[in-house]
């Protein structure tokens, strides 16, 4: 039985409008408080009230490598912090078009430099902190850097990214920060401008703040190109908060301060409304989790779960697929994370059914109940599009939209298109009006690129299912149309044991698949702790996959549906291949193991028996 009641959300009604071009409107039906003026104004508010509380936390990094204890930043002293950079910042001509890139990952340093940043009104860039640790030529950096021509460049430690700054450097005269300065001056430590008194000209700079100061800019993923970057407003980050006060029962701020732990990084949408949507908006403390759902970087995670006690969790479904493989393992560390969980939600990509089945159980054995699973989607440029806000029992639903944003169906070839207007959606992309024009329909709505289907025709309230990714979908030489994210969901499922897998085909005769296993719950079929090239070859693991995508096949029906062969990856996702987030780019993998693709379609894979 599942706590329906544990979801803090306010009924959602919508209206539906069906029209005879076979497009639908969506419109929700919250209603949207008053907006903040700025972020910086909701910061004030929540410091001058909560002084006190902590407000970004991060372990200590050790001089061994490892992570030691917890260093909180309070919300009084993260205020003042702010103020005096923002001041510096000034000083230095750093305001309305002079933008300020980060390199690094969250910090409580880099919480202070994004507040300072959108007090100067000086358009905060936070990048992938892989395009600057990736050496060679800084491409993507570099790419970044030109789109977005930052005067100053922070990143919390000189020694791992001086030699991407060096190479930014040549492109332009900045000023460059780091926590402590580089030798030979190339840095200014960052306590060197926090030392700067704030005046009044931080106080002008706020009151300038409007609704459509550029306050972000957040670069896509570059999953179909050069990473474009996107431009976020004040009335988007405070639209933001809006959705969240709309839909959610109302917070109690006196009450004990709330503790949300994420991994996710900053350069990205998850991590970028983390900030305004839950930690601000609830006086509550972010723990910044250095732990990844990769191998060899969990023990991290699983280390904060087990002393972070969490009312809410919000993560990737690669997250989930390595936090349960965590819990079945450890009794202790299921108990705790369940102890004063009301719900969990996941977005990104989607879960599949097999993971979602075991935090089910997991939520059962720990408190004898289930836990109430949810779902967000959105996107880079429109933020937050929809949410469930019931208890899903399976997943694939995506819900209906937040406040202030409107929703059409579009037809698209056999497929409806996700399209999105309203208060969350981005007016463009910084410096690229070919793009920004092309990303919209002729009424103004921005095309996702997503497709999505209503869970019930007959019963719109129930909300939409997500149908794939538009231009992930591809025909195979028969013409046959292959539906690439409901095929990966449906293997997922079927096989079990899989992370990952990437769908092969495209002009082929039949559709393949490349699949990464679930390390922890291949070993427990192997009977032995192999590595990754072990386990791939494990007879039991094969047999158990091949009869598992025979009984896929007997059941799939169509060509498109069916696949001929599975091959294991032993090498994991890298690079491109694979979001910050954690979702895969399955266009980057295929191109990049044109070897593997092609052993495939030689037939080197486990075949259907």
């Amino acid at each position: 039985m599942v706590d329906y009641a544990a979801l803090p959300f306010k009924p959602h009604g919508c209206r539906f409008e069906f029209r005879s071009d076979g497009s639908s409107l969506i419109t929700p039906g919250y209603d949207l408080p008053d907006l903040w003026p700025s972020i910086p104004h909701l910061f004030a508010d929540r410091a001058e009230r909560f002084p006190d509380r902590p407000f970004v936390a991060r372990r200590e990094l050790l001089a061994d490598g490892r992570r030691g204890d917890w260093r909180r930043l309070r919300y009084g002293d993260a205020l003042r912090q702010s103020r005096a950079l923002a001041q510096a910042f000034l000083d230095r001509g750093i305001g309305p078009d002079a933008s300020v890139m980060v390199l690094s990952g969250g910090s409580p340093e880099h919480m202070v430099v994004n507040l300072a940043a959108q007090m100067a009104r000086a358009p905060y860039a936070p990048v992938s902190v892989n395009y600057a640790l990736a050496g060679g030529d800084y491409a993507r950096l570099r790419h970044c850097f030109a789109v977005c021509r930052p005067r100053l460049i922070y990143a919390d430690d000189w020694r791992s990214f001086l030699p991407a700054m060096r190479a930014l450097r040549e492109e332009a005269a900045l000023i460059l920060v780091t926590d402590e300065a580089a030798p030979g001056g190339e840095t200014i430590a960052l306590a060197d401008l926090l030392a700067t008194p704030a005046a009044d000209a931080v106080d002008a700079s706020i009151a300038a703040i409007t609704p459509d100061t550029h306050a972000k800019t957040i670069f896509t993923s570059g999953s179909t190109g050069k990473p474009k970057g996107v431009i976020q407003t004040q009335r988007i980050l405070t639209g933001v908060v809006a959705q969240h006060q709309a839909m959610y029962e109302e917070a109690d701020h006196d009450a004990h301060a709330r503790a949300f732990l994420s991994w996710v990084p900053w350069s990205h949408v998850g991590g970028n409304n983390i900030l305004p949507a839950d930690v601000l908006n609830e006086a509550a403390c972010l723990y910044i989790d250095d732990g990844r759902p990769l191998p060899g970087q969990f023990a991290e995670t699983i280390r904060n779960l087990g002393e972070i006690h969490l009312t809410e969790y919000n993560s990737t479904p690669i997250f989930f697929s390595e936090l349960v493989g965590a819990m079945e393992a450890d009794d202790g560390l299921r108990d705790h994370f369940f102890r004063d969980l009301r719900f969990l939600s996941y977005g990104a990509a989607g879960l599949s059914q097999d993971v979602f089945r075991r935090l089910q159980a997991l939520a059962v054995a720990a408190t004898g109940r289930g836990i109430p699973i949810i779902t967000k989607y959105g996107t880079t440029e429109t933020q937050g599009t929809t949410i469930v806000s019931r208890p899903l029992e399976s997943t694939g639903a995506i819900g209906l939209p937040f406040a202030g944003n409107v929703v059409k169906l579009a037809p698209v070839g056999d497929r409806l298109e996700i399209r999105v207007k309203g208060l969350t959606v981005t007016p463009g992309y910084l410096g690229n009006d070919e793009a920004t024009a092309a990303a919209f329909d002729e009424k103004g709505f921005y095309r996702t690129g997503d497709a999505a289907r209503f869970v019930d025709p007959d019963r719109p309230e129930l909300g939409l299912a997500f149908d794939g990714r538009v231009t992930e979908n591809f025909k195979l030489e028969s013409g046959t149309w292959v539906h690439v994210g409901a095929l990966r969901m449906a293997l997922l499922d079927r096989l079990g044991l899989l992370q990952d897998v990437v769908i092969a085909g495209e002009g082929r005769g039949d559709v393949r698949a490349l699949g990464w296993l679930r390390p922890a719950d291949a070993r427990r079929i192997a009977g032995d702790d192999l590595d990754s090239a072990g386990l791939a070859a494990h007879p039991a693991i094969v047999a158990l996959l091949a009869e598992r995508l025979t009984a896929h096949n007997a059941a799939a029906g169509g060509q498109s549906r069916r696949v001929a062969a599975l091959r294991l990856l032993v090498a994991p996702p890298a690079g491109d291949e694979i979001a910050d987030k954690g979702y895969i780019n399955q266009r980057e993998v295929q191109r990049r193991r044109t070897d593997e693709v092609e052993a495939l379609y030689r037939g080197e894979a486990i075949l259907p028996a």
